[in-house]
């Protein structure tokens, strides 16, 4: 989920800073006297190994996770907006666990008014220079009308957005269980930024009862739903028929089984041909658009959809969508929005060089194929389908673009748990998204900018004191837009260009991204990978990125030169809690310089470091990231002489 590229960021909020135990360094200006007895290069306290999760990181020979198979029947008003859904769900038990009950996810029931966040009234959330509503503004939550199990009605109890299910009996390990569920939901005009409605077009999500995920590490994941958290799905296979009135487009996850009962022969006919063409066909033009948008239709039809391999299941709808389709090596590439979306004529070419883009450098996209849909939605993402916003230029329609179609490999492939862990899907896709802008926009500014955004907006978000570690859950986050998007952006963007090197660090991300494809990554697992992929100990870096605030402050302390041996010594000193490696520009009288990159061990043995150039003459200027690469607090201090 995103918001468009905010390049001017202003605002932010006063928060009193919260420390994780154990994880988080000294936060003085000045490293303690006891930089031994408190190493920042000491193992972080990782749960231990075992053969669900190797110690390298990778799933182990034990590992197993659940599986969940639905078949979803929805009928939708758009007169009274009502949405009545009636499914058969199969839930497989792959743990070793025997499962007395089984806990369903009420999303929607965030809108309900007696959610907890409408109890509380939770304040809207500053995201960047937007302001970020959690509400429904007056909408209702979905109601369970009934859930049986082998013909029998099963009980159930609802608390907030999560149901228990009383099973009669315990799920076996290895078992299986079938359960026959009937709800109905009003959908939301505005649906807590994942989902919208806006005059006749629906973008539907959350719209289901949906399985909690159990887990290996925290047994069943029940966390309520409060706004800012997204979503933690098991995979599963889907089969949905969504009946709507005649005269409206269907767009979804799954794809379309039924097209010779939906669309029209000349529909069809274009359809065909964009599955064997990389630019984009025109399936419905504006003036179809338009026209249909006036027609006078009566009665209803039903689209049916399938996915495999999917963990969540989307859709969106409108009489007058424009839709153009093109093929990228077999994947169908759609783009649907509405007539009056001008900029989006260009969407589909932009859709079809992210998709190539992320496939060549993370993993194969892995669906038939990637769909977004234009509308009122800030940005938001499901399997194979994304919301986004119009948008007012092309960059800020491509930045949007790209990022939720991102999400199609964090977390829609690798599937970490965002309730919990954001830095690791919208930090990691953050990350991933400069180098697609800098392809599609090259010889543009955008792209030769795009790259130092992160770093640009550290002053703007790292206000000492008021910071908040990224490791804290996105509930407990005033800044998600920082902590979550871009302060894991420049992290990621420094540990492979500064810390690892590119082409090592390229090749362990697209190793981690293949061995956890399908499955549900912890942090640990991505550390232990990237260490064992890498060759490097990475504990001091995690420590000071993700579980604290630490500061950067490399400083030239002073110079000495020898004349008699020709020795040239430049003390250096870490000023700032958080480590570093240091890259050094050396310039002499006779116009010549030199560049020495100093690798973050110069500082095992304390905070100074003093760098020994033996021979040759003495330096008149020497200057600490010449590059201006770095988040460094004072850089003043980085040059000598003063």
């Amino acid at each position: 989920m995103t918001r468009a590229f905010d390049r001017s960021a202003r605002t932010l909020l006063a928060a009193t800073f919260l420390v994780i135990a154990g994880c988080q360094p000294a936060e003085d200006a000045t490293p303690s006297p006891g930089w031994k007895t408190a190493s920042p290069f000491a193992a972080l306290d990782l749960p231990a190994p075992t053969a669900t999760r190797t110690a390298s990181g990778r799933p182990g020979s034990g590992y197993w996770q659940q599986r969940v198979d639905y078949t979803l029947e929805a009928r939708v008003s758009t007169e009274t907006h009502l949405l009545q859904g009636t499914g058969r769900i199969v839930y497989h038990n792959q743990s070793p666990d025997a499962l007395p009950f089984l806990w369903l996810k009420l999303d929607a029931n965030l809108c309900d008014p007696l959610s907890v966040t409408a109890v509380l009234d939770v304040p809207p959330l500053l995201f960047g220079e937007e302001v970020f509503d959690f509400g429904c503004r007056g909408a209702s939550g979905m109601r369970i009308e009934r859930v049986r199990s082998r013909g029998m009605l099963v009980p159930f109890d609802v608390y907030g957005t999560v149901a228990r299910v009383n099973l009669e009996a315990p799920v076996p390990a290895g078992g299986v269980v079938e359960l026959e569920v009937a709800w109905q939901w009003v959908l939301p005009e505005y649906g807590y930024g994942r989902m919208d409605r806006e005059g006749t077009l629906y973008q539907v999500a959350q719209w289901y009862p949906r399985l909690a995920v159990y887990d290996d590490v925290r047994g069943w994941n029940i966390d309520p739903f409060l706004g800012a958290g997204e979503f933690y799905q098991e995979y599963g296979n889907f089969r949905v028929a969504l009946t709507v009135p005649a005269a409206y487009v269907v767009a979804a996850t799954g794809t379309l089984d039924n097209a010779t009962s939906v669309l029209t022969g000349t529909q069809l006919a274009r359809l065909s041909s964009a599955r064997a063409s990389d630019t984009a066909v025109r399936i419905i033009t504006k003036d179809e658009a338009l026209a249909a948008r006036e027609a006078a239709t009566f009665g209803t039809k039903t689209w049916r959809f399938s996915a495999d391999g999917v963990r969540d299941f989307a859709f969106a709808m409108a009489p007058d969508l424009r839709w153009d389709a093109s093929t990228w090596d077999g994947t169908l590439i759609q783009t649907f929005y509405r007539p009056e979306a001008t900029l989006w004529e260009e969407a589909n070419r932009m859709s079809w060089v992210t998709i190539k883009h992320f496939s060549e450098r993370l993993a194969r996209y892995p669906w038939p194929h990637a769909t977004t849909v234009e509308g009122p939605n800030g940005g938001m993402e499901y399997p194979m389908l994304t919301f986004v916003p119009s948008g007012t230029t092309r960059e800020d329609l491509y930045w949007v673009l790209t990022h939720e179609f991102g999400h199609m490999w964090y977390p829609m492939l690798v599937n970490s748990n965002e309730r919990l862990h954001p830095w690791m899907d919208e930090g990691f896709n953050t990350f991933i998204d400069i180098t697609s802008v800098e392809e599609y926009f090259a010889g543009e500014a955008y792209a030769d900018t795009i790259d130092v955004q992160p770093l640009h907006l550290y002053p703007l978000h790292a206000f000492p004191g008021r910071e908040q570690a990224m490791a804290l859950p996105p509930d407990e986050q005033l800044d998600l837009y920082w902590a979550a998007y871009f302060k894991p952006a420049l992290m990621m963007h420094l540990l492979r260009t500064e810390v690892v090197g590119t082409e090592r660090f390229d090749r362990a991300f697209h190793e981690y991204t293949v061995a956890w494809s399908f499955k549900h990554p912890t942090p640990a697992d991505f550390f232990r990978f990237m260490e064992d992929a890498t060759g490097l100990r990475l504990d001091w870096f995690w420590r000071g990125w993700i579980y604290g605030t630490a500061r950067l402050d490399q400083a030239v302390e002073g110079v000495e030169h020898d004349a008699e041996s020709g020795e040239t010594r430049v003390l250096l000193r870490s000023r700032g809690a958080l480590l570093m490696p240091a890259e050094l520009l050396l310039e002499f009288a006779d116009g010549s310089s030199e560049t020495v990159r100093l690798p973050v061990e110069m500082w095992k043995l304390g905070p100074e470091f003093t760098y020994r150039r033996h021979g040759g003459q003495a330096p008149t200027r020497v200057t600490l990231d010449p590059r201006g690469v770095y988040p460094d607090d004072d850089r003043a201090n980085d040059v000598w002489p003063r």
